[in-house]
């Protein structure tokens, strides 16, 4: 019996075979924590084969995430962010997450044409992280749950170590 006479009608099988066959691994990098909209953030960047994250495209970044969380308040920020900018294979993304209270978090996507970081808009209803996205943001939320929630000693440190706990390299 073929596997799509096994599966619910609503999975395809096809369209999910052609994308493990164009999955690939896409290049994370950390640029550091800087201060954006008065919150703590770390930086990242993921790049499609053949593309590259600018200083500029990081600057615009933090912009757009200064603007998004300065308004953090109204929707219980802890002050702690992650932004990803990544220069993907079918245009750019920003994605810019927030520990809010409650043990929850906010999550805004901007997305644009590639190589066109003014052009850089609020993405449609419902988008969220892609596979490489994700990847990092899973690596955040185990160095926040790791280093501040199960972490004990001094803010201080743990802030430290949570600063200091990032994703290089290929992400899949």
């Amino acid at each position: 019996m073929a596997d799509h006479e096994i599966l619910p009608p609503a999975v395809d099988a096809e369209a999910l075979l052609a994308l493990s066959r164009e999955h690939h691994a896409r290049t994370a990098r950390t640029w550091g924590t800087r201060e954006a909209g008065g919150h703590l953030v770390k930086v990242y960047s993921v790049q499609a084969p053949g593309r590259a994250v600018t200083d500029q495209d990081v600057a615009t970044a933090l912009r757009l995430a200064g603007a998004h969380l300065e308004l953090g308040a109204t929707r219980g920020s802890l002050g702690l962010a992650v932004l990803i900018v990544h220069a993907g294979g079918d245009g750019d993304y920003v994605l810019i997450h927030s520990w809010i209270e409650g043990h929850m978090s906010d999550l805004a996507v901007f997305s644009g044409p590639a190589g066109k970081p003014e052009a850089l808009r609020p993405g449609r209803v419902g988008l969220a992280p892609c596979v490489w996205e994700a990847a990092v943001l899973a690596h955040e939320r185990e160095a926040f749950s790791r280093h501040l929630l199960d972490g004990d000693g001094a803010l201080a440190d743990r802030l430290a170590a949570w600063r200091a706990d990032t994703l290089e390299g290929c992400v899949r």
